[in-house]
C-alpha cells in the first residue's frame, strides 16, 4: 500500500511529502535495451555528427536534412512516437536519454529536438486520427521534417497576443492565414510548419498544420546567430496562405493550450539535452587539463583547475537526478491515467502537465548549468579558450540560447512560483497547512536532542531545513502580499531559486542513497561527496535568496523572526569540502572524462 502511495505523488507534491530512495529512477539503471540504444546513438553521433561540425555550421545546404534523415532511419526520430505509427513506442524516460545522447550535438542537436518535439508532438498528441496517418509516419521516419511557428516580432513570451489571422474562405474549404513568424528552428527546411493564428476576432489562438507547399508560404534568409550557426532559424510569411479546414488541429482556440503544454514538454527535453552538452564540455575540459603542461605539469594537478573539474561534474551530476526522476514521475502518471482509461495520447499530455512545476524548474537549472560548465571550460583552456579553432568557442557560444528556448529562465522562474500557488488556491496542494506548522514551529523552543547519526541522516535533516525556509518565505509573502505578489517578480524568483535549489538537492540525496545500496562503501564514496558538496552550497544560496525575499517584505519583529528561522532553517556544520571536490577531480583526471 506504501509503495503505490509514493508512486502517486503529484507534481509540485515534494516540497510537503518525502518520497522514498526506491521510489525514484535513476540513470545508473537503464536496461539492456536502453544501453543498446546508447551505443548505436553514440556510434551515429561519432560517425556523422562530429567529424561534420564545421560543415554543419556553415550550414552546407542539404546537410542537416540528410543528417535527419540518417536519424529518421536509426529510429531516434520516433523514439516515443507509436509502434502504429512507424515509431518504436519507447517511454518518455526513453525518449529523454535520445535527447541527452544527442544534447552533445551542438546545432544538429537543435534541429533533431525542435523535429521530435514541438514539431512532431503537437500533431501527434492533438491531431486527428486522419492528420496522424498523413503525417506522423513520414515524421517518425524523416522523410518530412518538422517546424513549430508560434512567437512573431511582438509576440515572445506573451505567446497568446500573437497578431497571425485566420479567416474562412467563401467556398469554406481553406482558411487564409496572414502574418509573420519569426525564430523558426528549421524553418529553412522543414516540410510541415504547426503554425498559430487566431481566427477572426478569437481570444485564443487556433493551431493548423501547414505544408511547405501550400500557396502563399514564403520564407526569409537564414538568421546570422551568435551561436547554434547550423540551426536553420528563418522568418516564415503567410499572405493568404491557403490551409484546408482539414487541416485545423485540435478545436478552434485550442491552441494556447495546445503551445503551454508542448512547451512543457519541450523544458524537460532541454533540460536532458543540456546534461549532454555539459558531460561532452567536461569531457572535453578534463582531456585538455590532463594535456596541458604549465610549470612543468599538467593544469590538472593544480587546485583550482581540480575545484573547476569538480564542480563542473558535481552541477551536472544533480542536474541529471532530477531530471530523470521527473521522466519517470510523467511515465509513473502516464501508466496510472491509462489504467484508469485515459487515452494514450491524452494520459501522456497529463502526465506531463502535473508535473509541469518541475519541468521549469529542470529547464532553468540544466541550462545553467550548461553555461557554468562552459564558462569554466573556457577558462580551463586559457587562451586557446578563446580560439574559434579552440572546442569550447563552439559549446560557449551555443549553450547560451539554452536559458532562452522555451521560454526565458526568468518567465520559468515565475511560472514555477506561480503554478504552485495556483494548485495551492485550487486544492490541489496543501500548501498553507505545512507553512502555518512552519511559522509555528518559529515560536517554539528548537530541539536539543541529539542527532541521529546514521548515513544520509545528516542530509536529510539539511533537507527537511530546506524545504521548512522555503514553505516560511512563500507562506509569509503570500499573506503578506495577497494578489499584488505577482507584480512581485524579484520575490517570485528569489522564491524559484530556493524551489530550485531544494528539489535538486532532494533528487541528488535519493539518488545517492538509491546508488548506495548496490555499491560498496569504497565505490560510493566518491558520490558521497558529491551529495555533501551540493547540499553544503545548496544551504547558502537558499540562505542568500531567502535573505533576498525577507528584506524585500518583511519589517520589524516578522524581519527578524524571519532571519532567525532562515538561519536555522539552512544551517549547516562543518565540512572540507575543498578535499571533496579534490576528490571527485580526481576520479574525473584518472577516466580522462565526465564518468558519473
Amino acid at each position: 500500500m506504501e509503495t503505490s502511495e509514493k508512486k502517486a505523488l503529484k507534481g509540485g507534491e515534494f516540497l510537503i511529502r518525502d518520497t522514498e530512495a526506491k521510489d525514484v529512477f535513476i540513470p545508473e539503471e537503464w536496461d539492456e535495451e536502453q544501453q543498446m540504444i546508447i551505443q548505436s546513438t553514440r556510434e551515429f553521433l561519432d560517425a556523422e555528427v562530429f567529424p561534420n561540425l564545421d560543415r554543419i555550421d556553415k550550414m552546407e545546404p542539404g546537410l542537416m536534412p540528410s543528417l535527419l534523415t540518417k536519424a529518421g532511419e536509426l529510429g531516434l526520430l520516433g523514439i516515443s512516437v507509436p509502434e502504429e505509427f512507424g515509431g518504436m513506442g519507447k517511454n518518455f524516460n526513453t525518449s529523454m536519454l535520445i535527447s541527452e545522447l544527442t544534447g552533445g550535438g551542438f546545432s544538429f542537436a537543435v534541429a533533431l529536438s525542435a523535429h521530435t518535439g514541438i514539431g512532431t508532438l503537437p500533431i501527434l498528441y492533438y491531431g486527428n486520427e486522419e492528420q496522424k496517418q498523413k503525417y506522423i509516419p513520414k515524421l517518425a521516419s524523416g522523410e518530412w521534417k518538422a517546424s513549430y511557428c508560434l512567437t512573431e516580432p511582438e509576440a515572445g513570451s506573451d505567446a497568446n497576443s500573437g497578431k497571425t489571422k485566420a479567416v474562412l474562405s467563401a467556398d469554406g474549404k481553406h482558411y487564409i492565414l496572414n502574418g509573420q513568424k519569426m525564430w523558426i528552428t528549421n524553418g529553412g527546411f522543414a516540410d510541415v510548419y504547426t503554425v498559430f493564428a487566431k481566427i477572426d476576432d478569437d481570444e485564443n489562438l487556433s493551431a493548423f498544420i501547414v505544408e511547405r507547399n501550400f500557396p502563399g508560404l514564403s520564407l526569409n534568409e537564414e538568421e546570422k546567430k551568435m551561436g547554434i550557426k547550423g540551426s536553420s532559424t528563418v522568418q516564415v510569411f503567410l499572405n493568404d496562405c491557403q490551409v484546408p479546414v482539414e487541416n485545423l488541429l485540435s478545436e478552434r482556440q485550442n491552441g494556447f493550450k495546445i503551445a503551454v503544454n508542448i512547451l512543457n514538454i519541450g523544458r524537460i527535453k532541454l533540460a536532458a539535452a543540456t546534461l549532454g552538452g555539459s558531460k561532452r564540455a567536461i569531457s572535453t575540459a578534463v582531456n585538455y587539463a590532463n594535456e596541458r603542461q604549465q610549470f612543468g605539469r599538467p593544469i590538472s594537478k593544480y587546485g583550482a583547475i581540480r575545484y573547476k573539474l569538480a564542480e563542473m561534474a558535481i552541477r551536472t551530476y544533480a542536474s541529471e537526478a532530477a531530471t530523470y526522476r521527473i521522466g519517470q514521475n510523467i511515465d509513473d502518471a502516464y501508466e496510472q491515467l491509462v489504467s484508469e482509461g485515459v487515452e494514450s495520447g491524452k494520459a501522456r499530455l497529463k502526465g506531463v502537465e502535473q508535473f509541469a512545476v518541475e519541468c521549469a524548474m529542470m529547464k532553468i537549472h540544466a541550462s545553467e548549468t550548461l553555461d557554468y560548465v562552459v564558462d569554466e571550460g573556457v577558462q580551463i583552456y586559457g587562451g586557446m579558450g578563446y580560439s574559434a579553432e579552440a572546442p569550447m568557442d563552439r559549446a560557449y557560444r551555443d549553450a547560451r540560447i539554452n536559458r532562452i528556448f522555451e521560454g526565458t529562465n526568468e518567465i520559468n522562474r515565475m511560472l514555477t512560483v506561480d503554478m504552485m500557488l495556483k494548485r495551492a488556491m485550487k486544492g490541489e496542494l496543501d500548501l498553507m497547512g505545512p507553512a502555518m506548522d512552519v511559522a509555528a514551529e518559529l515560536m517554539s523552543i528548537p530541539d536539543f536532542s541529539t542527532p541521529d547519526d546514521s548515513l544520509f541522516a545528516a542530509e536529510k535533516r539539511m533537507l527537511k531545513g530546506f524545504k521548512k525556509a522555503v514553505l516560511m518565505i512563500a507562506g509569509a509573502a503570500v499573506q503578506k502580499l495577497m494578489m499584488s505578489l505577482s507584480k512581485e517578480q524579484e520575490i517570485l524568483m528569489n522564491i524559484a531559486d530556493m524551489l530550485i535549489e531544494t528539489y535538486v538537492s532532494e533528487s541528488l540525496l535519493l539518488r545517492v542513497e538509491k546508488l548506495h545500496a548496490t555499491k560498496s562503501e569504497q565505490d560510493s564514496a566518491v558520490y558521497l561527496d558529491m551529495l555533501r558538496v551540493y547540499m553544503f552550497d545548496a544551504a547558502d544560496k537558499i540562505h542568500f535568496s531567502g535573505k533576498q525575499a525577507i528584506n524585500s517584505f518583511a519589517d520589524g519583529d516578522e524581519l527578524r523572526m524571519m532571519l532567525m528561522g532562515l538561519r536555522r532553517f539552512t544551517k549547516t556544520e562543518p565540512f572540507n569540502a575543498k578535499e571533496a571536490r579534490r576528490r571527485v577531480a580526481q576520479v574525473l583526471i584518472s577516466e580522462n572524462r565526465y564518468c558519473f
